[in-house]
């Protein structure tokens, strides 16, 4: 759903930027005042492993394909602020190391799928986890809150390209919110696993242990973790499914394609490709590693510098 270069009219760039802008501010403030220095690897994990996910996509009916956007399960975790921030630092680092969504995009995206499409699944998760008590209530909302962030951000996608003049609402609106309806049926199953398997290993991480329990050092846990995201980005990314994701197919059915302009002519890393490697599957692979050790590294100093703003205000 990475929106490019040129879908977007020169208003709605501006707005987008001014609301991203803001709203990642006071995610930010938000994320400062809550963050535990203890869990500020964690808040790596969570970029690396989102970066590897969203590299792997998955097949929908139709010729389409989709991929996790991860945001409902981060702040199912770590906190609203937190995915927010996660969300931002990568979506910018694809954008401008891999020219996965365009630079005058980047507001839009961060605004579709950092902010609308994470805080509004957030918002059912706490819905749910408040009305059905215990593990089941907080799983149900995971997987609902997940499922609502990806269409939110399809529909304020919708409204972007709309109000761009690129396509109507009458149009854009039905097309986007039907297509990533399904994709949003992959992306809760996905999160509703990963935030299972995370109960059961570490079960005060979602709230349901008790506080002795909550003094463990998560420093393993984010080992095993990036381990796993570099696993994803080494063997399963290569091998993703190749079909246009639904903003890609609806652009093509719609035949506003045309309009994307190029990428940043100065990515390093066009496609996920890593230069000089002659095989695209070890181009994919290498690019996807490196990109996941980069986001790890970039989520926690961001978490580090929060927890010590944090520190310095006591």
């Amino acid at each position: 759903m990475h929106l490019p270069d040129g879908f977007l009219d020169a208003k709605t760039t501006a707005v987008t930027w001014a609301l991203g802008a803001g709203g990642v501010a006071f995610a930010a403030r938000h994320a400062s005042a809550a963050m535990p220095r203890e869990r500020v690897p964690l808040v790596g994990l969570a970029a690396a492993f989102v970066f590897a996910a969203q590299m792997i996509n998955f097949p929908v009916a139709g010729g389409t394909s989709g991929h996790l956007l991860g945001g409902v399960l981060v702040a199912a975790l770590l906190g609203p602020g937190a995915a927010v921030i996660v969300l931002t630092a990568v979506l910018t680092l694809q954008c401008l190391l891999f020219a996965d969504g365009g630079v005058t995009a980047l507001g839009a995206n961060v605004v579709n799928m950092a902010l609308v499409g994470t805080l509004g699944g957030w918002a059912v998760f706490r819905a749910f986890s408040a009305i059905v008590p215990g593990r089941a209530g907080r799983l149900a909302g995971v997987a609902v809150g997940s499922w609502t962030s990806v269409v939110l951000s399809a529909t304020t996608c919708a409204g972007q390209l709309a109000g761009s003049g690129t396509v109507r609402w009458g149009i854009a609106f039905p097309a986007m919110a039907g297509i990533h309806a399904v994709i949003g049926l992959g992306e809760a199953a996905i999160a509703a696993m990963v935030w299972t398997a995370i109960a059961r290993a570490r079960p005060e991480l979602v709230g349901s242990a008790a506080d002795s329990e909550s003094r463990r050092s998560v420093a393993p846990l984010a080992a095993l973790g990036l381990a796993v995201a570099l696993a994803l980005a080494l063997f399963a990314a290569p091998f993703a499914c190749p079909w246009p994701d639904g903003l890609e197919k609806v652009a093509e059915i719609l035949g506003f394609e045309s309009r994307a302009s190029g990428a940043l002519p100065v990515s390093p890393f066009p496609d996920y490709l890593f230069p000089g490697i002659s095989s695209e599957r070890l181009a994919t692979a290498a690019a996807g590693a490196l990109g996941t050790i980069v986001l790890f590294g970039v989520g926690v100093f961001l978490a580090w510098r929060l927890g010590a703003r944090t520190s310095r205000s006591r």
